[in-house]
């Protein structure tokens, strides 16, 4: 999972949060170091950033409509954003009759640094390792499997399935082998053990009107450390985690954050 709160990782959840305006208008560059600014980015470090984004193909630049230089979300960077929203945001966990999604590819020698990129990609879209080349997540992420890899230009190496595990050892036992429980927990563990005390923070000023900069700062990083968090973790079924699952508690813990931070956060970005 990369490292939250470097300056690039805060550019995308700043234009997540708060960029995807309506024709996604670009975000002007004093605007940008201004809000990173709020978050302890300096100006070099936003410059610095922003030009590798815009290297990416995730950031394009453009004028603003009073002619200021600034930066819009690429279409590629938009659809990741759109994808994000379904986990970021998601709801309840997955059901267990609702399946499975596997990944099987199979690269040719000679064109072997993709089977390196592949692996790493579908770890980052939180897969499990069933097998050598057989790869495993919750069916409700294959719409993102297939555009990140058709995105990619990997679609041709991979086939995708959709089924269910028949056995033949239980069903959260071989979960437990697909995917490492303990390190997930302890990234959940890690996003409570610093947020749980900022909403505890918010909760007990509950009567006082929301300071709009504290509130995009507790927001932004928060949600910066938290976007990453259904990735690693899929967004398991219930019923085949242990029984002290700590992301139920860690999703709830952001779910108040935003309903709480996010619209009194927006008057800080729109300078009011």
């Amino acid at each position: 999972m990369a490292e939250p709160h470097t300056p690039r990782s805060l550019i995308v959840t700043l234009y997540g949060a708060y960029g995807r305006a309506p024709g996604d208008a670009p975000m002007p560059v004093a605007e940008l170091i201004r809000l990173l600014g709020a978050v302890g980015v300096d100006a070099p470090a936003v410059r610095s950033s922003v030009s590798r984004l815009k290297r990416r193909g995730l950031l394009v630049a453009a004028r603003t409509r009073d002619g200021a230089a600034g930066y819009a979300l690429s279409a590629d960077a938009r659809q990741l954003l759109d994808d994000g929203d379904l986990r970021i945001y998601r709801h309840p966990a997955p059901r267990l009759g609702e399946g499975w999604v596997l990944a099987v590819f199979s690269v040719p020698e000679a064109e072997r640094h993709k089977r390196h990129l592949l692996r790493s990609r579908l770890s980052r879209l939180g897969f499990g390792t069933a097998a050598p080349g057989v790869w495993i997540a919750p069916a409700g992420l294959y719409e993102e499997t297939r555009h990140t890899l058709e995105q990619l230009e990997l679609a041709p190496y991979v086939d995708l399935f959709r089924g269910e595990h028949l056995g033949f050892a239980a069903t959260g036992e071989s979960v437990a082998r697909w995917w490492d429980l303990a390190a997930l927990a302890r990234l959940h563990h890690d996003f409570l053990g610093t947020n749980e005390p900022v909403l505890r923070s918010w909760e007990s000023a509950a009567d006082a009107a929301p300071d709009p900069e504290r509130a995009y700062r507790d927001y932004l990083l928060a949600l910066d450390s938290w976007r990453q968090l259904p990735y690693a973790d899929p967004g398991l079924p219930r019923e085949l985690l242990p029984e002290d699952w700590p992301g139920a508690r860690s999703a709830e813990v952001f779910g108040l954050l935003h309903e709480r931070l996010r619209d009194a956060g927006a008057a800080f970005v729109r300078g009011r």
